[in-house]
Order: structure tokens, then C-alpha cells, then sequence
């Protein structure tokens, strides 16, 4: 092949490229009508709660709440005395699998805690 007709080939092709989509007319699209139509679904979260208890010290109780959730001295005592005065107190929202991890180990440091969904 000669150097003036790959030449003449190139710019041809380069000028007019050809279309691929009329080349293959029933390509099928990347989404199907049921992934389309499929709504989101969020997972589900669930309340780490903390229960009042007339064993531990309020120090106690917030130091182990800065160790679990690594919130600051204020949020912690926030939690601390919400639960001391109304029973309860709430502590994060998160999944399942976080939310029973941080219960675990909020029972770990003596304190009654549970989860529930959200």
C-alpha cells in the first residue's frame, strides 16, 4: 500500500467517520424497566439508648460515653443528665450493626443501654 493512499484512507476516514449507531440500530439500553421503575431503599437505623441507673457515678457515665462515641464532655453530660432525669436518653441514630456495637459496649462499661428502630 502506498504512502498516499493509507494518506487518502486516514483523512477520509477522520472527515466522515462512520455511524455506529445506524451500524447496530438495536442496541438495548444499560437499564432495564425494573431497575428503573425500583425505588431506593435506605437501611434501616436504629436508636442507641441510654437507661438511667443508680449503680454507676455521673463521671463514670460520661467518661464512657466519650470513649464510645468520642463526643465532647458537653454532649456527654447532655446525655448523661437526660437520662438521669427523664429515664431515658438518646444517644445516636445509625445502623444496626453500629448500633449494637455501641450498645455492647456501653454494657461493657456497666451501663444499661438498648437498641430499637428508628
Amino acid at each position: 500500500m502506498s504512502l498516499l493512499f493509507q494518506s487518502i484512507c486516514i483523512m477520509l476516514f477522520y472527515d466522515n467517520p462512520p455511524d455506529r449507531t445506524k451500524a447496530m440500530p438495536n442496541i438495548p439500553s444499560t437499564k432495564t424497566a425494573a431497575a428503573i421503575s425500583q425505588k431506593r431503599e435506605l437501611i434501616p437505623r436504629f436508636r442507641v439508648l441510654l437507661h438511667n441507673d443508680d449503680v454507676n457515678t455521673p463521671e463514670h457515665v460520661v467518661k464512657a460515653l466519650m470513649h464510645v462515641f468520642k463526643f465532647t464532655v458537653q454532649e456527654c453530660e447532655r446525655i448523661m443528665m437526660e437520662a438521669h432525669n427523664q429515664g431515658v436518653a438518646l444517644c445516636t441514630i445509625e445502623p444496626l450493626e453500629q448500633a449494637e456495637h455501641h450498645r455492647d459496649q456501653l454494657h461493657a462499661f456497666s451501663l444499661t443501654a438498648t437498641i430499637e428502630p428508628e
